[in-house]
């Protein structure tokens, strides 16, 4: 269990910083390479399938660390983190505006994988506790 919680952490982790690249550096690709941007994925739809592999990964992961070591406040962290990533989803650019939305979601993906790499740091050093 320990090593899943573990990999699912670093799972987390890389979807969020994904999340984030995708965020910045997509404009700047959109900029550069329009015939990319062309036949490019739906940036909805890549929001959607990002927010549907962030949710259980990072809602278990966790889950089983807080179990483990008993801080409330990462589980916190990563709700609000996955709240405000879902609400960048929901409210959208029509209702946020481009940067309302980039901004939004890079938040939402930083404050998630802050979440997850202390769950990761406080398992780490649960595993190493003798008790």
């Amino acid at each position: 269990m320990k090593t899943l919680t573990n990999s699912l952490d670093k799972s987390a982790i890389t979807l969020s910083v994904l999340c984030l690249a995708h965020c910045l550096v997509f404009p700047l690709i959109t900029v550069l390479l329009p015939t990319i941007v062309a036949t490019a994925m739906n940036q909805e739809l890549f929001h959607i399938l990002m927010v549907v592999c962030v949710l259980p990964i990072s809602i278990y992961a966790l889950t089983m660390g807080c179990k483990k070591h008993n801080k409330l406040s990462i589980g916190l962290y990563g709700a609000l983190g996955l709240t405000i990533l879902v609400s960048a989803l929901v409210f959208g650019e029509s209702d946020l505006g481009e940067i309302g939305e980039k901004g939004l979601t890079t938040l939402g993906a930083l404050v998630i994988a802050f979440a997850h790499y202390q769950n990761y740091k406080l398992c780490k050093k649960s595993e190493k506790c003798p008790c």
